[in-house]
């Protein structure tokens, strides 16, 4: 169905004259209000979420998650490992100077080298992972 102008204005002029109802419904808007930003540098927030001073993430300081550390990989016979004996040496895709990967919950989040500390092993972080490549992971 297709209206002409005139048949518009004749529909409009019929309606009942709401401009005096709307006028005395006036909408009060107030200023709006901004906090105030903080000076603290990008290095200067991680430091403080670090050290747990954003109370927008203290429930999450208590979680906890699967920290592992990924030597290299190996694929094997099922007859190969079966022959696996006490003394048998496995050999992984990574030379002994490549850095090793931190997982958490199986997700590469940085990586490091060995090193020992008063007999126990421990991980040197070298370099952690772009924060838009973990996200882009967690979306696998």
């Amino acid at each position: 169905m297709t209206l002409t102008q005139d048949e518009i204005d004749a529909m409009l002029k019929a309606m009942p004259e709401q401009s005096s109802q709307s006028e005395q419904e006036k909408v009060v808007v107030s200023e709006p209000t901004f906090s105030e930003l903080d000076n603290t540098t990008g290095s200067e927030s991680a430091q403080q979420n670090a050290q747990g001073l954003n109370p927008k993430l203290d429930l999450l300081y208590d979680l906890q998650l699967v920290l592992s550390i990924e030597l290299g990989r190996t694929t094997m016979m099922i007859r190969d490992i079966l022959r696996l004996t006490r003394g048998s040496v496995v050999e992984f895709d990574k030379l002994v100077s490549e850095p090793v990967d931190v997982l958490v919950n199986g997700r590469k989040i940085a990586e490091g080298e060995v090193v020992v500390i008063d007999k126990h092993f421990g991980i040197r972080i070298t370099s952690l992972v772009d924060p838009s490549d973990r996200l882009r992971s967690l979306r696998r």
